[in-house]
């Protein structure tokens, strides 16, 4: 493997049309309890909103996974997630949300970068992944305008 297979950057965008308080609750939602995997299904992710706080997937009849830690949490501009994620295998990956104040709404930036044996399947899957739940975010913010309207 050269250091390009080992490695990956990959940086998302999405508009919200919430303000920069709401939209970071609704990300810590979307994050924890509120993320679905692309068929709805609810993924079990539980995120404890700390310095040092799990990002980790219960699923019941005591199996879990650690899928990180909080490493930053600036409410309402930046969160820092970084540990293994979604790969069961030697890599490590760090996630960062920056929130920012974008006209009436808030403009919302992810970017993944991970280093270890990332499998092909991963490198290829964390762009639907993090875009699904991107649009995620967007959906529940909408309709969180749409309830306070």
């Amino acid at each position: 493997m050269n250091l390009e297979e080992m490695t990956l950057d990959l940086t998302q965008t999405v508009d919200l049309n919430a303000k920069l308080d709401d939209a970071f609750k609704a990300l810590l939602q979307r994050f924890g309890k509120g993320n679905t995997g692309p068929n709805g299904e609810s993924l079990n992710l539980e995120l404890e909103p700390f310095a040092g706080g799990r990002w980790y997937r219960d699923r019941g009849e005591g199996i879990q996974h650690l899928w990180g830690h909080v490493q930053v949490i600036k409410a309402p501009t930046l969160l820092e997630l970084s540990g293994p994620m979604f790969m069961s295998y030697p890599a490590i990956n760090h996630i960062e949300v920056k929130l920012e104040e974008a006209g009436a709404g808030t403009k919302v930036t992810l970017r993944h970068r991970a280093i270890g044996m990332i499998s092909q399947e991963h490198r290829e899957g964390v762009s639907t992944g993090w875009g699904h739940i991107l649009e995620g975010l967007k959906a529940d913010c909408e309709k969180g305008a749409a309830s306070t309207a």
